[in-house]
C-alpha cells in the first residue's frame, strides 16, 4: 500500500510514481477507466478500450500536444464546441508543433508517406546486416571484460548507430550526435521542468547538408531517397520539412528502443530460468519482446487535445481539453489481460497491445526497434553461459536498488551493471 493517497500524488512531479508508475495507475483505474485528474486540467485514461478509442479517433482529438506535453499551457483560450479554427491559427505557437507526432490530418499523412518509404523489406534487410554485426562486436568485447553497463556502454551506442546506418548519417558525425542526445534530457523529463529539443536542433545543422547535398549529388542512400522524395500530390517537401524529419527518425527512437533493450534484460536477469530457455530456443525472444513490451514498454503515457467536443467511454470531453492515455495502464488493463500483471509467453492476441500506440500514429518505427532489440538480445545469448545483475551495484536479490529515468514518457532503467560469463 502507499503511504500517499493517490489525490495527493502529482503523476507529473511525483518521484515515487518513477519507481512503481504501475500502482498509480491502479489506484486512478480504480476509479474509472476515464477519470479527471485532481488540480489539474486533464483527463487520465487507464481503459484499453477507451484508449483505442482516443488513438483511432484523430477527427475529435489532435496530437498537437503530444511532442510538448500536457502540463504546457494552451497559447489561447478554448472556446466553442469545435476549436479546430483556434487550434490552427495557434498551432505554431505551441511545442513541438514541428515534429511528426504532433501533425494531425493531411500533414501528418503526407509526411508519413515520405517516411514509410524509409522501412521497405530490401531496406530494413540491409540495416539488419548491419545490426547483426555491430551487436556482436559489441557484446563480444563485453563478455571479454566479464561485465558492462548496459544502457550508456552497450543499448545507446548500438540503437543510434542502427539508425544512423539506416539514414546513411557519415560515420565521422555519428559519434557526436550520439553525445548529444546521451546528454540530454529523457522526453517528459521531471527534472527542472525540462522540456528541451536541443538534441535536434543540434542535429539540424547537419542534416541541412546532407539534404542539400543529396539533391545536388544523388547517391544509393537512404537519405538521398529522404531527399529527392515527392508527397502523394506530387509536390516536393521543402529542406526544412525532410531535416525535422530525418533529426525526428533519429532522435525519436533513440531511448525508447535503448530502454526497452534495458527494460528486456531485467526480466532475463530477473527471471527464474527464462534465459536457459531463450537460449535453448531463440525463436522465444520475439513473443518474449511482445509481451515486455505490454508490461514494460518504454513510453508510459501519450497525449492528445480534444478538439471538438466529444467522449471517451461515459465521460463527455469538452472541446480544449487535455487528454493522458496511460499506455502502461491500458496494457495491464484486467479487462483485456488475463492475469495482466504476470509474465505468460503464450498470452492470446499479445501483439494487440499499445506499447506502440495504435492508429494513424503508430509509431514508424515499430519494426526496426522490435527487430534491434531481438539482435542485441541473441548476441547476449550467443556469447554467454550466465548473464546477471551486479549485486555490488544494485543490491541482492528482493532488494534491487535500480533507478528510473526523471520522466513521466519514458519507463526506462537509467544504468543496469552486468556481469557476463
Amino acid at each position: 500500500m502507499t503511504t500517499k493517497g493517490t489525490e495527493e500524488r502529482d503523476y507529473f512531479t511525483d518521484p515515487s510514481i518513477l519507481k512503481d508508475p504501475y500502482e498509480y495507475f491502479e489506484e486512478m483505474r480504480f476509479k474509472g477507466p476515464v477519470q479527471q485528474i485532481r488540480d489539474r486540467d486533464l483527463v487520465l485514461v487507464t481503459g484499453f478500450e477507451e484508449s483505442l478509442e482516443v488513438l483511432k479517433n484523430t477527427k475529435d482529438f489532435s496530437s498537437v500536444v503530444t511532442t510538448g506535453g500536457p502540463v504546457v499551457p494552451l497559447p489561447f483560450e478554448p472556446a466553442g464546441d469545435d476549436i479546430s479554427e483556434q487550434l490552427e491559427a495557434n498551432r505554431s505557437r505551441i511545442p513541438g508543433h514541428d515534429l511528426l507526432v504532433a501533425y494531425d490530418d493531411a500533414h501528418h499523412s503526407a509526411s508519413r508517406a515520405l517516411l514509410n518509404r524509409l522501412f521497405v523489406p530490401s531496406r530494413m534487410k540491409a540495416n539488419e546486416e548491419f545490426m547483426w554485426g555491430f551487436a556482436d562486436k559489441l557484446v563480444k568485447d563485453a563478455v571479454a571484460k566479464g561485465k558492462c553497463e548496459l544502457i550508456s556502454e552497450i543499448a545507446a551506442p548500438y540503437v543510434t548507430l542502427v539508425v544512423a546506418d539506416l539514414l546513411g548519417v557519415p560515420e565521422d558525425d555519428r559519434e557526436s550526435f550520439r553525445k548529444v542526445i546521451d546528454a540530454a534530457p529523457p522526453p517528459g523529463s521531471m527534472v527542472d521542468g525540462q522540456t528541451t529539443f536541443s538534441p535536434l536542433e543540434y542535429m539540424a545543422g547537419f542534416f541541412v547538408r546532407y539534404i542539400e547535398d543529396r539533391r545536388a549529388n544523388p547517391r544509393e542512400d537512404v537519405l538521398t531517397e529522404l531527399a529527392t522524395a515527392k508527397f502523394p500530390d506530387g509536390s516536393s517537401p521543402d529542406v526544412m520539412e525532410l531535416v525535422r524529419l530525418a533529426t525526428f527518425l533519429f532522435g525519436a527512437g533513440q531511448d525508447t528502443s535503448a530502454k526497452l533493450i534495458g527494460n528486456s534484460m531485467r526480466f532475463i536477469v530477473e527471471t527464474p530460468g527464462l534465459q536457459k530457455k531463450l537460449r535453448e530456443d531463440r525463436s522465444l525472444i520475439a513473443p518474449f519482446i511482445e509481451e515486455v513490451l505490454r508490461l514494460e514498454g518504454s513510453t508510459k503515457a501519450t497525449f492528445r487535445l480534444a478538439r471538438r467536443k466529444s467522449r471517451i467511454g461515459d465521460m463527455e470531453i469538452p472541446a480544449g481539453k487535455k487528454v493522458v492515455i496511460g499506455l502502461a495502464a491500458a496494457n495491464r488493463d484486467p479487462r483485456r489481460w488475463e492475469d495482466p500483471k504476470e509474465f505468460k509467453f503464450d498470452r492470446p492476441k499479445i501483439k494487440e497491445h499499445i506499447a506502440f500506440g495504435r492508429g494513424a500514429h503508430v509509431c514508424v518505427g515499430a519494426a526496426l526497434a522490435r527487430t534491434e532489440v531481438r539482435l542485441i538480445l541473441d548476441r547476449f545469448l550467443e556469447h554467454t553461459t550466465e548473464i546477471g545483475i551486479s549485486e555490488a551495484e544494485h543490491g541482492p536479490p528482493g532488494s534491487r536498488r535500480l533507478d528510473y529515468e526523471p520522466s513521466y514518457v519514458i519507463r526506462g532503467l537509467a544504468k543496469m551493471h552486468l556481469e557476463l560469463k
